[in-house]
């Protein structure tokens, strides 16, 4: 019989991966764009409040990344420049300009599946991010890496 706390880390498990799969599934909804597959979903109390994926090449927009985009539709949802009781899941860490556009939303909790090792803010400024803000990496690693690093490999041909 395993414990509660065990129990209880399995079912976070369970639900950050359901919320990373919806982010991936934004993923694909930018590859089919031709946009950098990056997708992005909101969470507040357990319910996704705002979807968003890459939009740069549509938008002609080089900010229309799916964290802002995300940001956006979640501020609207809610009426309010602040999201501090919501969490984000991101299939890429986020650039340094999304990490502080989290930074001023006051996210609670940011989710992502890869690293980025050219452009994640962890490498240029891990203090982007608002102090309190939680994060968690490495949800769904190996589908967020693969989807981005193949998209990239058809570029190149």
């Amino acid at each position: 019989m395993e414990n509660r706390s065990q129990s209880e880390s399995i079912m976070q498990i369970d639900e950050h991966n359901k919320f990373m799969q919806e982010a991936l599934k934004e993923a694909k909804k930018a590859l089919e764009r031709d946009e950098v597959p990056v997708g992005a979903v909101i969470v507040c109390d357990g319910k996704i409040i705002a979807r968003a994926h890459n939009l740069t090449e549509t938008l002609n927009d080089p900010t229309a990344h799916a964290e802002m985009q995300a940001i956006t539709a979640a501020t609207n949802n809610f009426g309010g420049k602040y999201l501090q009781s919501s969490s984000i899941y991101v299939t890429l860490e986020p650039c340094p300009m999304c990490a502080a556009a989290l930074n001023w939303a006051q996210i609670k909790v940011l989710v992502y599946g890869a690293s980025d090792p050219k452009r994640g803010f962890s490498l240029f400024s891990p203090t982007l991010l608002h102090p309190k803000t939680e994060v968690l990496s490495g949800i769904m690693e190996g589908e967020s890496s693969s989807i981005v690093k193949e998209f990239f490999k058809n570029r190149r041909g």
